[in-house]
């Protein structure tokens, strides 16, 4: 019933049979490859608010009293005024406790003519600061009771340039096509300048529904299906919009103007044909991005196959162009300004990453943009080529490193600009996801992860602890080090690699330095080594970093001709030198037919036995994940038992170290339980 209603209004406009075989080969543009052109987002984020919104304690405490389930807007709006007029309906159930007031949000400038509480007017409006609305009820609810708020009310949104906060609610002519339109953009704290509402990241709606009247030669663009298009007097018509997954308060949306309409078909592998909705300014526009929106449906089929379907499948995906200065991912109709390549994977990750599942605490936000920034390079690597990716993970990097300081982790949250910083939040956190991936060096673990973070948060918000859980499980071992080093340390660490080649060996030892060596001492890490041989073929070894000076010895009889560090640029690391030294013969010798060494149990937590060494004693030394020497002990051949209760939960390197150097060496993991 959905398709054949959008097959009515799309007017012979839509199309049929694979559009990914149809469009033209992406070629890469410089502004796709290194990242500007998505850029904007970051950029539409941080003007949003110039300084955050925060309810007060108090009011948050109230409004902690109830969780929300349903929201309905009911207003009347226009493509060329930041007036709204109408109501907002608020369902949730009361908490442990019985509830005599209700608290919400709205910018203090509105008039609020009235709410009705289940049927009941509510008496003794207050309000207090930038948008803390109290009333009380004439009867009060009873725990754990469903209740109905209706809120009337009418004003201006406020304006960034005057005393508002931002532009939760802005109205303006593109320059370009010369069509006005009025949008929302609500992201981080900015709701409450348009319609009544509770910011608070871990009360999902479960369901909301969006109605916007406006002039009939308008159309509106919101969240889920369109059900119906009601005439009304005067030439006008109301927009009734429905969704029926959880939602977010910030991704609740609307887009007003004179639209053209087209609709393209998503068809994921196992799953149902995906209506996309495109609401474009007019036939121009159209014109010239139709070529990147049909783009659109590809993204869609490539990502459900990789993290798991569309997860709005049953309703629809969509875009409503207004000059917002780049794209804004509001659930299951992005608003964007103009269709890029990089722009448009960017927007559609957040469907799963933002979206379906929402970061718990804006302190988390990498777990929304970081890795919506990772669908720009999965896309270009799926659809242009695997250099153009390259490309892309290298601008990352280079951004990334322009300055040390910084962690992904945001711990300013009252700073707009901090939480949607471009170089941290977008471009570092894409490539902690990047190391994720090369950590489990292993594509089916990674994006069994990824789905697997999909298939337990969907619906609901998340933080970096529950990510790190899940890549744990896969991994096998603790990953705290890496969440340390990567999500709340700073910096990068650079790698001076010394080479030789002698006796039917190569020697490599590489020294590690950092950049912010009073926050992140040491980046625990392995490491790619490509051995290039003088006829041209090439060899590739991966070596742990467990300490900052590390050396090995590694069979290799054929003649190399050069030795490159992180080839594929998996890491975040500096530009360091790579030397040939005649004089290395290594610090590290592993004697032939030495045993491999065996550690169980892995994780350990007590004791932890190691088997697998030559002779009566060795020192088995431990190393922690920044490199410091955490333990040492003599061993027995007749008892290689390491006493381990002392040491910390976390990963760990153990080397055995006899007369000869290095016997053998292995991680473990000490467990906290």
């Amino acid at each position: 019933m959905i398709i054949r209603f959008y097959a009515t209004l799309a007017a012979g406009l839509l199309l049929s049979g694979s559009l990914a075989a149809q469009i033209p080969a992406y070629q890469p543009r410089p502004a796709d490859v290194d990242g500007t052109a998505a850029e904007a987002c970051a950029r539409t984020h941080a003007a949003s608010a110039a300084r955050p919104a925060y309810a007060s304690l108090s009011h948050r405490q109230k409004m902690a009293r109830y969780d929300v389930k349903y929201y309905k807007l009911d207003l009347n709006l226009t493509n060329n005024s930041r007036g709204v007029s109408g109501s907002a309906t608020i369902q949730a159930r009361t908490g442990a406790q019985v509830l005599d007031s209700l608290a919400f949000e709205l910018y203090s400038t509105y008039t609020i003519d009235s709410v009705v509480v289940n049927g009941q007017r509510a008496l003794g409006l207050q309000r207090k600061g930038l948008g803390d609305v109290t009333v009380g009820l004439r009867q009060p609810v009873a725990a754990n009771t469903l209740f109905s708020a209706l809120i009337y009310y009418r004003g201006i949104a406020p304006n960034g340039n005057s005393a508002a906060i931002g532009n939760a609610l802005d109205t303006r002519v593109d320059p370009t096509y010369g069509v006005s339109t009025t949008w929302s953009l609500s992201e981080p704290y900015n709701a409450y300048e348009w319609w009544p509402c509770k910011q608070v990241l871990t009360d999902k709606a479960d369901s909301s529904d969006v109605w916007v009247s406006t002039a009939a030669t308008n159309k509106v663009g919101s969240n889920g299906v369109l059900r119906n298009t009601t005439a009304l007097p005067n030439n006008r018509v109301r927009y009734e919009w429905k969704s029926r997954n959880p939602i977010d308060y910030y991704l609740i949306s609307v887009a007003v103007g004179p639209y053209v309409e087209y609709v393209n078909y998503a068809r994921p592998a196992g799953g149902p044909q995906i209506p996309i909705v495109n609401y474009v300014y007019n036939q121009l526009a159209l014109n010239n991005y139709r070529t990147e929106i049909d783009r659109t449906p590809g993204f869609i089929e490539n990502y459900s196959e990789l993290v798991g379907l569309y997860p709005f499948a049953n309703e629809k995906y969509g875009h409503s162009m207004a000059p917002i200065g780049g794209g804004m991912e509001h659930q299951t109709m992005t608003t964007q300004d103009g269709f890029t390549f990089t722009l448009t994977a960017h927007e559609l990750f957040h469907q799963w990453f933002g979206d379906n599942v929402t970061c718990g605490a804006w302190e988390d936000i990498w777990l929304n943009e970081s890795f919506a920034s990772y669908g720009e390079y999965l896309s270009l690597n799926r659809f242009s080529t695997p250099a153009a990716a390259l490309s892309w993970m290298n601008s990352a990097h280079n951004l990334a490193m322009s300055q040390p300081q910084g962690s992904v982790f945001v711990p300013d949250t009252s700073r707009t600009s901090r939480i949607f910083d471009y170089r941290l939040t977008y471009k570092k956190g894409a490539a902690v996801v990047h190391m994720l991936r090369y950590l489990l060096n292993d594509d089916v673990k990674f994006f069994r992860a990824l789905r697997t973070y999909q298939s337990t948060y969907g619906g609901r918000t998340a933080r970096t602890r529950d990510m790190q859980r899940i890549f744990e499980a896969e991994a096998g071992r603790s990953l705290q080090y890496f969440f340390d080093q990567w999500f709340r340390g700073e910096g990068y660490p650079t790698f001076t690699v010394r080479w030789n080649q002698a006796n039917g060996r190569v020697y490599i030892q590489n020294t590690e330095t950092v950049s912010m060596p009073t926050v992140t001492p040491f980046f625990y890490t392995e490491v790619d080594y490509r051995l290039t041989f003088t006829d041209g073929t090439t060899r590739t070894i991966r070596l742990p970093q467990y300490q900052p000076v590390v050396s090995a010895a590694v069979a290799e009889s054929r003649t190399i001709s050069g030795i490159s560090v992180d080839p594929d640029q998996w890491l975040l690391n500096g530009s360091g030198t790579i030397t040939r030294d005649n004089a290395l013969v290594t610090a590290v010798r592993l004697p032939a037919g030495s045993a491999a060494l065996t550690v169980y149990p892995n994780p350990c937590r007590d004791q932890l036995h190691l088997d697998g060494f030559s002779g009566s004693h060795a020192q088995a030394e431990v190393t922690d994940a920044t490199g410091r020497v955490v333990l040492r002990e003599v061993l027995s051949a007749a008892s290689p038992v390491l006493h381990t209760a002392a040491l910390a939960p976390g990963l760990y390197h153990v080397r055995l170290l006899g007369k000869d150097g290095v016997l053998a060496q292995a991680r473990f993991v000490r467990s906290a339980e």
